[in-house]
């Protein structure tokens, strides 16, 4: 199997890296740091720099893997923000940094790993329920829930774009133990990235523009 993950410096992202390269994938992942490009390389995986708020960094993702045919491509970059609790307005710049990296930056890499995908393969989005209109129940984080609406809707219009040639959902990867879930978290990284090759292994084509959780529950947009 041959792999990218985009956002893999540490947490969710570096978790998919060491699953999928343990089980013999070919592993290609991105990171902004040093220290992380040096994590996903211990791991046995192949580490490309790239900053998904960057334009030019962005633009510069297609030649390294321009001739790949990628059966899994995992957009999981993301920033959280500010952590409000009811309506306190971002600052320009806080609202900048989280829509740049959270839906910009995934409007620029999307179409690149788009010509980069072997016919039939799987483009996961992980996004978060909080972005989900149906399912929330207060008004907390509401810069990173609005980013996470966003990129819904950005992943709806992939899949629509990609229609027959490769499946695209948005995965809910559960309150999870990380730098940014917190300790308090419920669901250890391993276990909630273990729920998500599952539930990515078993997408039918029918699935398509689907939000699903970790488990493999369909969520409401």
């Amino acid at each position: 199997m041959n792999v990218i993950v985009i956002g893999a410096s540490r947490g969710i992202g570096l978790e998919f890296v060491r699953q999928y390269a343990a089980e013999g994938a070919r592993v290609t992942a991105t990171a902004r740091s040093d220290d992380g490009l040096a994590r996903i390389q211990t791991l046995g995986a192949r580490a490309l720099r790239l900053d998904v708020a960057s334009a030019a960094g962005a633009s510069a993702l297609a030649w390294p893997i321009d001739g790949e045919a990628f059966d899994l491509a995992i957009v999981n970059a993301g920033v959280y923000g500010p952590r409000t609790s009811g309506l306190q307005t971002p600052s320009q710049a806080e609202f900048d940094a989280v829509m740049h990296t959270n839906v910009l930056g995934a409007m620029r890499v999307l179409p690149v790993l788009a010509e980069a995908l072997a016919p039939g393969a799987r483009l996961a989005v992980v996004s978060s329920r909080m972005g989900s209109m149906a399912l929330r129940t207060n008004p907390s984080g509401w810069l990173y829930r609005a980013s996470k609406a966003a990129l819904n809707s950005v992943l709806k219009d992939v899949s629509l774009a990609l229609a027959g040639r490769a499946i695209g959902v948005a995965l809910h990867p559960g309150w999870v133990r990380t730098d940014m879930g917190g300790g308090e978290a419920d669901l250890d990284v391993v276990d909630a990235v273990a729920g998500m090759r599952r539930t990515l292994a078993a997408l039918q084509p029918a699935d398509s523009g689907g939000f699903f959780n970790f488990d493999g529950e369909p969520l409401a947009w």
